[in-house]
């Protein structure tokens, strides 16, 4: 009796063994393709604001943040004229030195008087078609003619005599401004009408020397009014970044393969992948690390044959084969930032659902992460970020990774990736 007990038991093991093989062997599989894209929208300009109309004897000042790399510009129109105005070059004021170091004190040699090029010229405060004298706006002759520097049959008097540009610098990326209107004791004292101020890179510019003036320029420099410009400003600036080469990993879901939410990061390459955009070491500690079934870079936008950084518009995308229970992960620097990745949650997104494989945009799953290695500095101007050439690290943290919370801003999720999941 007790041999038949033994015998049925050997078999319902071996039955309950073969089932639990063959649900195994049931798993479902799929080849999924993974895209990942930068939807930031590209801004001309860091920062930019108005200034107002600054009367003989007074003053304005305005601050910003800016990095190695960024030139300040303004304008302001010399109100008794047709359509002078003062400024930098075309090129704006460059804010940090060959050696890195940030340009300070008076900066009003740099400033020059300029001819919008937009209404004949008459004599400086004696026209009947300037601000102080004309019945309304826009009532001179149209000149047609380009963004020069005043050369006119007219004597003016020199810009540091009529206005002067300091520039402090506050520490770290903070600067502040600081516009006097000297005016007073000058041959031709002159309130400066509002105007505007930017902070750009060497790409971009308020005004082209030699190139007609646009209509919110003409506005500005004819009559003092700096609504249009000021608005062509807002649109147009903000922040925005590439995105860096990045890892992935599949793997089961109980694992985190990249980090661990709330923990010291662990040396395994995320550190060299957040702050400098570097995902070597990080690929080849995931491609041996356990629980992990597949991993991988991605590094060559698509449609281009070589690997380089993701700006907007542009794509990466990386395709594998993964079978139910399978969790996907991957990370991808924030490049205008100190450590900052992408990221899905510590053990990433599962890739079924019963055995159905998901698809579809998964952007609501991605969170900024901070790698918690090197202090964060202003988004877009810090020394030590890779856009501004920051080889050299920066000061250690020594803090956990986690979801980004440092006082700065950043844009909305959604405003900057998109990640689509489809089968291939």
């Amino acid at each position: 009796m007790m041999k038949k007990q033994l015998t049925f038991l050997f078999i319902g093991l071996s039955l309950l063994v073969s089932c639990n093989n063959d649900e195994e062997m049931k798993k479902e599989s799929a080849t999924f393709k993974v895209t990942l894209k930068n939807v930031f929208m590209p801004k001309m300009f860091q920062d930019s604001g108005e200034i107002g109309v600054i009367p003989p004897g007074s003053e304005q000042e305005f601050s910003f943040h800016a990095g190695k790399g960024s030139y300040l510009s303004f304008a302001s129109m010399f109100v008794k004229s047709n359509d002078l105005f003062y400024g930098f070059s075309d090129k704006g004021l460059e804010l940090f030195d060959a050696s890195g170091n940030p340009v300070t004190g008076k900066v009003s040699m740099e400033v020059k008087l300029w001819d919008a090029g937009t209404e004949v010229n008459q004599a400086p405060g004696m026209g009947s078609d300037q601000p102080l004298n004309q019945t309304g706006p826009n009532t001179g002759a149209d000149e047609n003619g380009v963004v020069s520097m005043v050369n006119d049959a007219f004597t003016y008097p020199e810009p540091s005599k009529v206005i002067e540009v300091s520039i402090m610098h506050d520490g770290g990326t903070l600067f502040t401004v600081k516009i006097e209107n000297i005016s007073g004791s000058s041959s031709l004292p002159t309130p400066l009408a509002p105007g505007v101020w930017a902070v750009h890179g060497s790409e971009s510019s308020l005004f082209e020397e030699n190139k007609a003036a646009g209509s919110e320029l003409e506005k500005l420099a004819e009559d003092g009014d700096n609504t249009d410009l000021n608005k062509k400003l807002e649109d147009n600036t903000g922040y925005f970044s590439p995105f860096a080469p990045g890892v992935f990993a599949i793997h089961k879901s109980n694992v985190k393969p990249i980090f661990t939410n709330d923990v010291q990061d662990r040396g395994d390459g995320l550190e060299a992948l957040a702050e400098d955009g570097n995902p070597a070491d990080l690929a080849t500690s995931l491609s041996s690390y356990a629980g992990v079934e597949s991993s991988g870079v991605f590094n060559t936008p698509e449609g281009s044959s070589s690997p380089g950084p993701l700006f907007p518009d542009n794509s990466y995308s990386f395709t594998f084969t993964a079978e139910e229970g399978d969790n996907m992960s991957f990370a991808m620097m924030l490049v205008q930032s100190n450590d900052l990745f992408y990221s899905f949650g510590e053990n990433g997104i599962s890739l079924f659902s019963n055995g159905t494989p998901k698809t579809g945009n998964f952007t609501t799953n991605v969170m900024l992460w901070d790698a918690g290695t090197e202090v964060n500095e202003f988004p877009g101007a810090g020394r030590y970020q890779p856009a501004r050439g920051g080889a050299v690290s920066g000061p250690s943290e020594n803090g956990k990774v986690m979801k980004v919370s440092d006082g700065f801003t950043y844009p909305a999720i959604s405003d900057a990736i998109e990640v689509r999941i489809e089968l291939q």
